[in-house]
């Protein structure tokens, strides 16, 4: 499933199934229930390769971001005005937009709230290793970010940060915070 903590409350996870095609109507029922997408992806075991696809290609985009917004911030752009160009440009993704890593850019972030209440970075380190796992025993897919992406969360838990929202990593890497700046 994706859509997170706020996905949860608000009701609108969406889910990522794998089955045969003659049960996706009968999951469909069950699923709605608690969220407001459903996404057929093939035979049993597609809908957890597209998740962990997607939380891969997350993973890294909450790097770049933060990354990137600390560069802007270090050169005198306001953090604000530097998600907004980010947010209608090619930058453009969830964790510039709704899940932006920088305090008080998006006060419903959990970088707003001391990355509280998020998707943990252990639960991210955790669906890494199986992205690992399975582009190494399954697919036999090339990889070249992998395993610095893998070592950025892993690097987080052993700060004591499994239980902080994976955005966390703006702070990891050093990036400029309130008075900072």
């Amino acid at each position: 499933m994706s859509g997170g903590v706020r996905g949860a409350t608000l009701g609108t996870l969406t889910f990522m199934l794998g089955c045969p095609d003659e049960l996706v109507q009968q999951a469909e029922r069950s699923l709605s229930r608690m969220g407001s997408g459903v996404l057929h992806c093939g035979p049993g075991g597609a809908g957890l390769a597209a998740k962990l696809a997607n939380n891969y290609v997350l993973a890294m985009a909450n790097i770049a971001v933060a990354e990137a917004m600390d560069l802007g911030v270090r050169l005198g752009v306001d953090p604000k005005v530097l998600a907004g160009v980010m947010n209608v440009s090619t930058a453009r993704c969830w964790s510039s937009e709704v899940n932006n890593p920088v305090p008080g850019v998006v006060d419903s972030a959990p970088a707003s709230r001391d990355y509280e209440n998020g998707f943990a970075v252990a639960l991210m380190a955790k669906d890494l290793g199986l992205v690992h796992a399975a582009a190494r025993s399954s697919a036999h897919a090339s990889m070249p970010l992998l395993e610095s992406v893998r070592n950025v969360y892993s690097d987080m838990e052993k700060r004591g940060w499994a239980r902080k929202d994976f955005s966390i990593v703006y702070r990891h890497i050093g990036g400029l915070e309130g008075d900072e700046r």
